[in-house]
């Protein structure tokens, strides 16, 4: 599902090169779980962004669904993450101006309703906020802000889903809420999961935990 080989990421600063990532090479398989874990500014979320194609790494390939990522334009990339890629992040990322159900539906009007989607209403019925679809981010909790933000990463049935610290800005009670409905969610729609964790609890969850340090693939562990 996911093929990264050989990927660096450096920037050039005022004092030389900054290395970010070094010849980092992970395989993961199809509906696998996997955990990218490490002290912070080992370059974790760098990684993530550059699966997810949100970026492009300075050497080495990467591929989705094999697709090359590396290979294609931004139209491309932008193309092949409307197609398989969902993503849930840390802030939540929600629209403020937009209701709840406006959020989740918000990517199937980018994509003028793909062949393969989840009915956003259901979804939200899913998540357990059919009762708050028509509030606006600033009339729900943390906890219920994500809940949203995960529908709208699962509604398009994504091939894989990246999580970039999803419960680190949740209490321990409603990040263990969140970490259920995640990989409930992962194991009824056989989505590759890759997430990004300080949360020994949510690591400890995934399949295989790939752990960073200074930019290098220190260890897997299962």
């Amino acid at each position: 599902m996911l093929e990264i080989s050989n990927v660096s990421k450096y920037v050039q600063t005022q004092e030389g090169r900054l290395d970010i990532l070094q010849n980092v090479s992970v395989d993961v398989k199809k509906g696998e779980t996997i955990a990218i874990v490490g002290a912070s500014g080992s370059g974790k979320s760098t990684l993530l962004g550059l699966m997810a194609g949100l970026d492009l790494p300075s050497e080495g390939k990467i591929k989705i669904a094999n697709h090359s990522l590396t290979e294609l334009d931004e139209d491309g990339r932008a193309k092949l993450r409307a197609e398989h890629v969902g993503f849930v992040f840390q802030s939540f990322q929600l629209l403020p101006s937009l209701s709840a159900l406006e959020n989740v539906q918000l990517p199937l009007d980018i994509q003028d309703k793909p062949q393969n989607y989840l009915e956003p209403s259901a979804l939200l019925e899913r998540v357990g906020l059919s009762e708050r679809k028509h509030h606006l981010p600033s009339q729900l909790s943390g906890g219920e802000q994500q809940r949203v933000a995960i529908a709208r990463a699962f509604v398009t049935q994504p091939t894989v889903l990246f999580a970039d610290e999803p419960t680190g800005n949740l209490d321990s009670i409603t990040g263990a809420k969140i970490i259920d409905l995640l990989f409930e969610l992962n194991k009824e729609h056989n989505t590759t999961l890759v997430l990004v964790t300080h949360d020994q609890k949510l690591a400890d969850r995934c399949a295989r935990r790939i752990v960073i340090e200074s930019g290098q693939v220190l260890r897997e562990e299962s």
